[in-house]
């Protein structure tokens, strides 16, 4: 097989979820980073949000609408988003004077610690870039950031999903724990 022809793929796409599906993917989005926001905005309103990191809309998705996958389970999203911003905080106060340089360690290396934990959570590729890329406010956090809004917001996140994910009895979440 040439190089090329691996680019076309072996499979055709997948067939479209129930309209159920939807609905309780929808539910359980909107509850989960509601939740986020709204816990952040009444008890944190100086912070600008700040607890409802970018990287969460992607672990919305994968908790609330492809809760089978092992992407989507509760050691994937915590451990992913716990570890990965412990990374990029690191690389970020290692490499500072070199953005592109920490960057690209920050998510690299999230990476290679979260297979190697067998944490694997795409998102956490990106709260390791964020750690590095984001504001005054977030480095202002340093390690922290791990903790709040890293590792709180994707607890509040989880019990959404629990709680969500299993009232119809089509879906059942999570497929594992550990």
């Amino acid at each position: 097989m040439n190089y090329f022809d691996k680019m076309r793929g072996t499979t055709t796409s997948p067939p479209r979820v129930s309209l159920s599906e939807i609905f309780w993917s929808w539910i359980g989005a909107f509850l989960g980073i509601g939740a986020v926001a709204f816990i952040n905005y009444n008890l944190l309103p100086q912070s600008d949000l700040l607890m409802l990191i970018g990287s969460f809309g992607a672990s919305a998705v994968l908790i609330y609408g492809a809760i089978k996958s092992p992407l989507a389970q509760p050691r994937n999203l915590l451990g992913g988003h716990i570890l990965s911003a412990l990374i990029g905080v690191a690389s970020y106060k290692m490499l500072a004077p070199h953005m592109w340089l920490a960057a690209a360690v920050a998510v690299a290396t999230a990476i290679a610690v979260m297979h190697l934990t067998k944490t694997l959570h795409p998102p956490g590729g990106a709260t390791a870039l964020i750690a590095v890329i984001g504001s005054e406010k977030i480095y202002a956090m340093g390690y922290l950031y791990a903790i709040v809004p890293a590792g709180a917001g994707a607890c509040i996140m989880l019990v959404i999903a629990l709680l969500v994910n299993n009232i119809p009895k089509t879906r059942r979440y999570p497929e594992f724990w550990w």
